[in-house]
C-alpha cells in the first residue's frame, strides 16, 4: 500500500515541481552561471568565461550600484520605520472602535488592492509641479515658498517615494496588527482596567508588548519587500534624477537591456551580490529582532 501512496503523491506533485524548476531553481542557477561569464547578447549569447572579473568591478568601480545599494537600504529602513507605527496606530484606531471606523478601515485598506503601476500614476498626478494636488494645497493655505518639483528633486524624490509606498502598505499592516490586538485575550486588558491602567497605559503595557512577534515580522516582511523595489520606481522616475531614485533592480534591467552594453554578464552578477546582501541583512535582521524578543521576555 504504501509503494502506490508514494507513486500517487508524485504524480500530484510532479507538475508543482516541474514549474518551480523551470521558473524559479533553473533562472536563479543560470543567473549564477551567466555572473561568471561576458554573455554577449548581439551575437548569438556567445559566453567567455572571466571568473570575477564582473565582481571585481561591481564592487570596486561601479558607484552607480553603490548609490543603488544606499538608495535601496535607506528605503528599506524608512518604510519599516514608517509603516509599521502607522499600521499599528491605525488598528488602534479600529480596535477601539473610532467613529466611523468601518468606513475608515475601508478606506486605509483600499491603496493595498491596488497595483504598483496603478499607484505611481496616480502619485505622478498628486506630484505635478502645475496642477498636483500637494502643490495646489501649498499654494492655498500660503505656503508657495515650499512648492516644487518633487520627482525632479534629487533631495525630495527619494522621500516621495518612500511617502507612497508608507500610504500603500500601511493598511496591510493595519490590517495584520488589527488581527493580531484581537487575538490577545479579553482578560488582560480587563485586569489592567481594574488596576486602574488608563487607555494609554494599556496601549503601551498589555497590547503592544504582546504584538511584538507580529509586529517583529512585519518589520522584516516591510524590508525585505523594499529590497526589490521596482515597479514604482520605473513608472515614476526611472531612478532619476541624477540617480537619486535609483535602486538595484532598476540598475540591474537598465544594465540589461538598455545601456546597449549587451552582455547579460554583468547585471548577472549584480543580481547574485544583491541575493547575497539581502539573504545575509535578512538573517541579521531576524535574528537580532527575535534574540532581542527573547530576552524581553
Amino acid at each position: 500500500m504504501r509503494r502506490p501512496r508514494v507513486v500517487g503523491s508524485f504524480l500530484f506533485l510532479s507538475p508543482a515541481v516541474v514549474l518551480y524548476f523551470g521558473f524559479v531553481f533553473f533562472p536563479v542557477a543560470m543567473t549564477f552561471y551567466n555572473s561568471v561569464h561576458t554573455l554577449k547578447a548581439d551575437f548569438g549569447f556567445e559566453t567567455q568565461f572571466v571568473g570575477l572579473a564582473n565582481f571585481a568591478e561591481i564592487l570596486g568601480e561601479d558607484v552607480i550600484f553603490r548609490r543603488a545599494v544606499v538608495n535601496t537600504l535607506v528605503w528599506g529602513v524608512a518604510a519599516a520605520l514608517l509603516e509599521i507605527p502607522l499600521g499599528l496606530a491605525l488598528a488602534l484606531c479600529l480596535y477601539f472602535r473610532v467613529p466611523l471606523h468601518r468606513a475608515f478601515r475601508a478606506l486605509w485598506f483600499t491603496p493595498v488592492l491596488m497595483s504598483y503601476p496603478v499607484v505611481g500614476i496616480i502619485w505622478l498626478w498628486y506630484f505635478n509641479y502645475d496642477w498636483g494636488a500637494i502643490n495646489s494645497v501649498l499654494r492655498l493655505v500660503g505656503l508657495g515658498s515650499l512648492v516644487q518639483s518633487w520627482l525632479s528633486n534629487p533631495v525630495t524624490a527619494l522621500p516621495s517615494l518612500i511617502l507612497v509606498t508608507t500610504w500603500m502598505w500601511a493598511g496591510f499592516n493595519m490590517v495584520v496588527l488589527l488581527a493580531a490586538l484581537h487575538a490577545i485575550p479579553q482578560e488582560y486588558i480587563d485586569g489592567a482596567r481594574v488596576d486602574g491602567a488608563s487607555v494609554r497605559q494599556v496601549v503601551l503595557n498589555v497590547l503592544v508588548p504582546l504584538a511584538r512577534p507580529t509586529i517583529v515580522n512585519l518589520m522584516i516582511l516591510s524590508f525585505i519587500g523594499k529590497m526589490k523595489q521596482f515597479a514604482l520606481v520605473w513608472v515614476m522616475t526611472r531612478g532619476g534624477p541624477l540617480w537619486a531614485t535609483e535602486t538595484v533592480a532598476t540598475y540591474v534591467v537598465k544594465r540589461a537591456f538598455h545601456w546597449r552594453t549587451f552582455d547579460l554578464g554583468y547585471p548577472s552578477a549584480i543580481a547574485v551580490i544583491w541575493f547575497v546582501i539581502v539573504l545575509g541583512l535578512s538573517l541579521l535582521l531576524t535574528r537580532a529582532l527575535q534574540r532581542r524578543e527573547l530576552i524581553q521576555y
